[in-house]
């Protein structure tokens, strides 16, 4: 692809570094902003800017925030007993949407994947497994996506939690076989979480 300017091929090339964004698409998007008035392209700098400045991450759950401790966890109204593992900030909202949830996070931010070199190190298992041995979570709610990787998180940290007095379940399998969980309909994946069974049910299973 022939460029015209520096300028505009820098900016092609920074905006195709993002998922799903080709050269053409990212083009598009280029010659889009350019012809917004200069004020709404400086809003969405700053926007990005300030994100990657000063966003924060939760530190009990790992989800995203503004301030230390996120919304959620420290809504009293939560029941703190009850904590719900997810991959990343987007499961989190896919929950949260459907009104049906009404415990705690843990983000584990990725998944356990050999093949790309993830690692349970490079997750936030240990933080996971630190709250579960300080006695305050009764209830540990699986709900990673059905696929291999998913899977095998789940019993990585099923496995770390051995003697513990905690309840593991997993969401039901209202989601299906190989399924990112943030592309799941709100009303399926209330019923999955409202009609979870246990870990061990799920193992059998598989």
């Amino acid at each position: 692809m022939d460029f015209s300017s520096k300028l505009l091929e820098n900016a092609v090339h920074e905006m195709s570094q993002l998922p799903g964004i080709g050269k053409r698409t990212a083009l598009r998007l280029v010659l889009h902003l350019l012809k917004q008035p200069n004020g709404q392209t400086m809003r969405l700098a700053s926007a990005l800017e300030d994100l990657r400045n000063s966003v924060k991450f939760c530190s009990r759950c790992h989800n995203i925030s503004d301030v230390e401790v996120c919304e959620i966890c420290s809504n009293p109204k939560r029941d703190d007993q009850v904590v719900c593992v997810v991959e990343d900030i987007r499961d989190v909202m896919a929950i949260e949407n459907t009104g049906q949830y009404n415990g705690l996070y843990h983000v584990l931010g990725g998944k356990i994947s050999p093949m790309e070199g993830v690692g349970p190190q490079e997750l936030t298992i240990s933080s996971l497994v630190k709250k579960a041995k300080e006695g305050d979570i009764k209830e540990l709610i699986f709900a990673l996506s059905s696929t291999m990787e998913g899977d095998t998180t789940n019993f990585y940290i099923y496995k770390q939690l051995e003697g513990l007095d905690i309840k593991t379940s997993t969401i039901a399998r209202g989601i299906s076989i190989g399924d990112e969980l943030e592309y799941a309909d709100e009303v399926t994946l209330g019923r999955s979480i409202l009609n979870r069974i246990p870990f061990e049910n799920s193992l059998k299973t598989n």
